[in-house]
Parts: C-alpha cells; sequence; structure tokens
C-alpha cells in the first residue's frame, strides 16, 4: 500500500461518505432545528438523555458529538466523563451546547475537555461552520492514525494495530463472555525463498499473501496484521473455533492457489510423495472465551505454539485448539 502524500485529496475522497454526528438535548425544537441544519450533509443521531447517548454513542461511534450542558438526570457533564472513561468513545470529539452565555461558562466547558461550545439560541451558520471544521479535524486524525497502523509493504495492519486491537477485543469478549479467536500464521521456507530468489520477489509474495488475506476476511471488527517478517496473524472476535478454522483453510487453499514457485520448499503434503515446490503457509488457530484470571499475551503465545507445532509437524497444515 503507498501511503497517499496529499493528504487534503485524501480526506475530501474520505468526507464523500457522510460524517456522522450525534446531538444530545431533551429538548425536541433544539433537536429538530439542529436535525434541518445536518441532515442533508451529514449522518445524525439523536439522544434525548444522557443515558440514551451512551448507548447511541456506542453503538453508532459517531465522528462528532453535540452534548447539551443541561439536561434532568444525568447531565451534559457527567455524560461527558462517562464518555471519555469508555475506550470505545474516548477520542471522539464533543462540543458543549449551552444556553449561559457568559464567558466563565465557556472557559468551564474547554477546561473540562470540549472542543468547542455552542450557545443557544442557535446560529445555523455558526455552528455549521463549527462542526465542519471539528468533522474534517477528526477524519484528518483518523486518516493519520491509519497510516500509523498500516504495514508499510503489505497494506495489512501493522503490529502496533495488532497489539491495540487485541487488548480492545479481549476486554469486549470478557465483557460479553464471547469467543475470541486468532490465527497465527508463517510463510513455510521463507529464508530460503528469500535467499534463492532475492530480496525483492519476496516483498512481492509476501505482498501477494496479503492480498489474499485481506480479501477472505470481510467483518469491520476482524483485522489481518503484519507481525513481523513473514508472520501474519488474523484476529476473529465473536468467533467460535470452527468459523476460525474455515477461515485459516480459506486462507491455506488462497496461498495455495497462487501457486508461486518454491524450489527452496521441502514440504510434503500426505497424499503426495514429493515437496510440492510452491509457496505455503503453516497456522497455529487458539479460541476462547477471556476470563478475568486470564490474558492477552498468554493467548497470543498459545497461538504461537500452535504454529510451532503445525511446522514441527510436516508444515502447509493448521493445528487448532480451544480452551
Amino acid at each position: 500500500m503507498t501511503i497517499p502524500f496529499d493528504l487534503d485529496e485524501t480526506l475530501m475522497r474520505q468526507m464523500k461518505a457522510r460524517p456522522s454526528i450525534l446531538i444530545v438535548d431533551d429538548q425536541s425544537l433544539i433537536l429538530h432545528s439542529m436535525y434541518q441544519i445536518f441532515r442533508e450533509e451529514y449522518e445524525v443521531f439523536i439522544a434525548t438523555s444522557g443515558e440514551q447517548a451512551l448507548e447511541t454513542c456506542e453503538a453508532q461511534l459517531p465522528d462528532l458529538i453535540l452534548l447539551d450542558m443541561l439536561m434532568p438526570g444525568m447531565d451534559g457533564h457527567q455524560t461527558f466523563k462517562l464518555l471519555k472513561a469508555n475506550e470505545l468513545t474516548s477520542n471522539i470529539p464533543i462540543i458543549f451546547i449551552t444556553a449561559n452565555q457568559d464567558s466563565e461558562e465557556e472557559a468551564r466547558c474547554l477546561d473540562a475537555g470540549a472542543i468547542d461550545v455552542i450557545f443557544k439560541p442557535v446560529n445555523p451558520k455558526v455552528v455549521k461552520a463549527k462542526v465542519h471544521t471539528h468533522t474534517r479535524l477528526k477524519l484528518q486524525t483518523d486518516l493519520l492514525r491509519k497510516f500509523a497502523w498500516v504495514d508499510g509493504l503489505t497494506g495489512l495492519a501493522n503490529r502496533r494495530h495488532f497489539d491495540e486491537a487485541l487488548e480492545k477485543e479481549w476486554r469486549q469478549c470478557q465483557r460479553k463472555q464471547q469467543d475470541l479467536s486468532l490465527i497465527f500464521m508463517d510463510v513455510d521456507f521463507f529464508k530460503r525463498y528469500n535467499d534463492f530468489y532475492g530480496h525483492q520477489l519476496g516483498d512481492t509474495c509476501l505482498q501477494a499473501i496479503a492480498n489474499v488475506m485481506a480479501k477472505i476476511v470481510k467483518r469491520p471488527s476482524d483485522i489481518v496484521a503484519r507481525y513481523g517478517g513473514e508472520e501474519f496473524v488474523c484476529l476473529l472476535p465473536e468467533t467460535p473455533i470452527e468459523a476460525a478454522y474455515a477461515i485459516a483453510q480459506e486462507f491455506e487453499r488462497g496461498v495455495r492457489q497462487l501457486a508461486i514457485a518454491n524450489v527452496t520448499s521441502d514440504v510434503i503434503r500426505p497424499e503426495h510423495a514429493i515437496p510440492e515446490k510452491i509457496i505455503t503457509i503453516s497456522q497455529g488457530v487458539i479460541s476462547r472465551v477471556p476470563q478475568a484470571n486470564d490474558n492477552a499475551t498468554e493467548f497470543v503465545n498459545m497461538a504461537d505454539q500452535l504454529l510451532y507445532l503445525a511446522k514441527s509437524s510436516g508444515r502447509a497444515r493448521i493445528v487448532a485448539a480451544s480452551s
């Protein structure tokens, strides 16, 4: 993957998909007027209480939140603190809406961590300008973060992205008591391949394998990453061992179908008597429902051990286990 150097051009392409905003206010008149202001350019979600805002925000993950300061029950400040304490929603920028127009109130909102303040009664031109500016900044930040998470050679997620996603999905699956599956992959005899064919063809080989894996994994929550060198990982939240094993089989078939010659390979399939002499992969597959006394590092180590078993028992095969 080549990272585009023209950030503005890339950002404009990204903004063609409508940004999403969540408007939180207990007054129906305000909600209606704000909806009319933004409905043509943005995907608009509405909440009438702090509690509803938390639920909607976690479910929809909007690009920006417009949050009323004064609401019955959970007010804007309490809602703000809970949104910032939640890992899923902590990076979403929040603009406070308030009827109190004195400078102390504005300073109080900004000191609390809001990125801006909108005063009631709402001026449509002012509020549109502020929302446009902050959604653009949010998309730009997301874009830069995405580039920081991408492996420069393959275009897949990099090790840093995988580590962060693993921690997040580990906690999510622990909370929901759902299976989390991990596939650990290694390209068979890749060092020999690199030495024989050269590093340029080695890079091309890794890119081809990455393209196969990226096409197979389709859910937004699933992540395929280059773990390092010729190792890849695939993180599959809320996925039982049977489904993870089926995806590993797809990876195996997809790489075989590339039919990349590797005369240095010693892989012999059980049904053949001679080495295949093509690029193949070995895989370890682990699945478990995370418990309070478990840790994600041990989970990765277990997948790595299963990969080792696959390699030590002949390579070009899958070894799977669940716990």
